[in-house]
């Protein structure tokens, strides 16, 4: 279940960038290509900005029923509704170690804080606090990013890992949240994958993206879609990162593992295995990933289907495989390529 996230952006996913011919925008922005809009988002140095975030998702999967994410602590069940439900957030971030995310929800909301070394994690509902302390010189936080749904980092997810398997071209500029922007879209060249698109608006003053949309192959609208209604490069105000819990709330602490020790030990998670290139990779993560209880949860029965070999989740995007001896495989492809992956030898596991 700790695959829920990639339900919304697979880490499989990989582009990359052909050089098209410059494309006229309908606005002032001036004339781009391609690669020069990839390179206003890696030269972007906007370290500061707020705004508020809008994410919508038409995945094909059955809806959440409402008894399996009430209440919920943050555990599979809440990871699965924050990714699939629609949702409105407001975003603060004043570099890497000031960042806040609030999700407003019906009659209730969840603060997501970094304020220096210190984590926050704040459920209206239920009045839960979780608190956890940074390691001093971290290089990176050991704990789930706080802006992982937002659309900046989800660019990042599609831009990060590049090879010649996509073809990126530019659409007609456009506007998000009042702002003008270029529409980066991203194609795959293989046609095993279920992605047909992704278009990235790119604001074209800081080079953030600044909205994000997934469109299935075959489908004319977007399966998931993130992108902000509001949007500000000013500063937040730092008091916008304090955090005092409510009286009466539940705090519990949790310790975060230091430095290099992360990833040792007994709670060392299992190493992925990737099999295939491109937009068709897949990832699996060895037997007895999946422990025997998932099997037993209602909310897994929900989601996944019986398919020779385990129980398969199957989104317009995005498949999960869950074999009978636990091994989890996920990719942009359809059920069918990860059973055959499964079917396979497992190659040797690539430590990242």
């Amino acid at each position: 279940m700790r695959w829920a996230p990639a339900v919304v952006v697979p880490a499989a996913i990989a582009a990359a960038v052909i050089v098209a011919p410059l494309a006229a925008g309908a606005s002032d922005l001036p004339v781009k290509s391609p690669a020069d809009v990839l390179r206003l988002v890696a030269a972007s140095d906007t370290r500061s900005f707020s705004g508020t975030v809008s994410q919508s998702s038409d995945l094909g999967l059955p809806d959440l029923p409402v008894s399996a994410t009430k209440g919920t602590d943050g555990g599979a069940a809440g990871l699965l509704e924050l990714a699939l439900a629609d949702h409105t957030a407001k975003v603060w971030v004043d570099g890497p170690s000031k960042v806040r995310v609030q999700v407003l929800d019906r009659l209730a909301e969840r603060d997501a804080i970094r304020n220096g070394s210190d984590l926050w994690l704040y459920q209206s509902s239920g009045e839960k606090v979780l608190h956890a302390t940074v390691p001093a010189h971290s290089e990176k936080t050991p704990a789930p990013d706080a802006t992982a749904l937002t659309p900046s980092q989800l660019a990042q997810r599609f831009l990060d890992a590049v090879d010649p398997s996509t073809q990126v071209t530019l659409g007609s500029d456009t506007s998000v949240a009042g702002r003008d922007a270029y529409d980066l879209v991203l194609k795959p060249k293989a046609t095993t994958t279920l992605i047909g698109s992704v278009s990235i608006a790119v604001d074209g003053k800081t080079g953030i993206p600044l909205k994000v949309a997934v469109t299935a192959r075959g489908a004319s609208s977007p399966a998931f879609e993130a992108g902000f209604t509001a949007f500000s490069d000013q500063r937040p105000d730092a008091s916008v990162f304090s955090f005092t819990p409510p009286k009466g709330a539940s705090v519990t602490e949790q310790a975060l593992p230091k430095g290099d020790s992360a990833g040792k030990g007994a709670h060392e998670h299992p190493k992925p295995t990737v099999t295939g290139t491109g937009w068709a990779t897949i990832v699996a993560l060895p037997a007895g990933s999946a422990p025997s209880s998932v099997a037993d949860d209602p909310l897994f029965a929900q989601l996944t289907q019986p398919v020779d070999g385990g129980r398969a989740l199957s989104s317009s995007v995005v498949s999960v495989l869950v074999t009978a001896d636990g091994r989890v495989l996920a990719g942009s492809v359809p059920v069918s390529a990860l059973q055959a992956a499964a079917a396979q030898p497992a190659p040797q596991a690539s430590g990242q």
